[in-house]
């Protein structure tokens, strides 16, 4: 069976439970939640029972060890998880504003996870997996993207496959670098998960039809199209597949879309067809967003069964 893996930033993230504009006033909180997109990512593949590990960097306090407790109680291999004394944990302070819209105060980039030195324990961790799932968070920071890059040279040297989910947020896209290590992993991915638009900052295509085409031209053999409330799309050779999204209340967005590749990456390796792989990805994106807190949400086979027994799609 294969094993996934990931590298990237691990965090907490605390919630304001008021709505309005920004921190520059005390807020009610809630918190913290374990977090980080690659760490949400690999903990849904870890639910779902595939092998999987994660590569990142924690500081020696409780923040740090409230997200091994749960990536580890939920199936994933932690061993290649750095613990730094003297440092802190990253951290994601979260107010939603009343349009839905989210505002974010960040600290990664000076935290503990800003940063991941090459050590022997990682390279081994590398050489145990067949899989390598990049988050463009990742490649967004100096400290973690070289980590990435050596994950996929090693897989990739090993006979392994790629995932891309670029996972760009605003306060990103104007990195130093990131432009060129952006296309540098889409040349060699497999299965590519760009959200809404993205897709078209890889192609001077108008159409995600057209995109989608030139894409599998140049190489890249799965293409999934994630939209949240208007479905899912997925393009390969064999034509293209659609899912609807399914209805439910939502309470908090943040880590669905990573829920939903975790889940999709998930059955893609373990061989399920494009329907099958869209419509338990999007159960598993559904899921999540019902939950306070962005890795609350993760499912288990059991739980997104139950989900799509007793559910519509929108």
């Amino acid at each position: 069976m294969a094993k996934v893996l990931t590298v990237g930033e691990i965090l907490v993230e605390i919630v304001a439970t008021t709505k309005g504009d920004g921190f520059r006033e005390a807020q009610p909180l809630i918190g913290p939640f374990p977090s980080g997109a690659p760490a949400i990512f690999i903990d849904q593949v870890g639910k779902l029972g595939t092998p999987c590990a994660i590569l990142g960097r924690i500081g020696d306090d409780d923040f740090g060890q409230l997200n091994l407790d749960r990536l580890r109680a939920d199936g994933v291999d932690v061993s290649g998880v750095e613990i730094a004394p003297g440092e802190s944990t990253g951290s994601a302070f979260v107010r939603y504003r009343e349009d839905g819209s989210r505002v974010f105060v960040f600290n990664i980039a000076n935290a503990a996870c800003g940063t991941l030195p090459a050590t022997p324990h990682g390279r081994a961790v590398m050489d145990g997996c067949t899989h390598m799932h990049v988050m463009g968070t990742a490649l967004a920071a100096p400290g973690l993207a070289a980590r990435a890059m050596e994950a996929i040279e090693v897989i990739r040297k090993n006979g392994g496959t790629l995932s891309f989910d670029p996972n760009l947020r605003p306060e990103i896209l104007n990195t130093p670098g990131l432009r060129e290590a952006l296309d540098n992993v889409l040349e060699q991915t497999d299965l590519f998960l760009p959200s809404g638009d993205e897709i078209f900052l890889f192609t001077e295509a108008q159409t995600e039809a057209e995109a989608a085409a030139e894409l599998l031209e140049r190489g890249v053999r799965d293409i999934v199209i994630k939209r949240g409330a208007d479905g899912a799309s997925h393009f390969n050779a064999g034509g293209r597949t659609d899912a609807a999204a399914i209805a439910v209340e939502e309470l908090d967005p943040t880590g669905a879309g990573d829920c939903f590749g975790g889940a999709f990456v998930s059955f893609w390796l373990n061989g399920a067809d494009p329907a099958t792989a869209l419509t338990h990805a999007n159960a598993a994106g559904a899921r999540a967003v019902t939950r306070l807190g962005p890795m609350e949400g993760t499912s288990t086979r059991a739980e997104l069964a139950t989900l799509l027994a007793t559910t519509e799609t929108a």
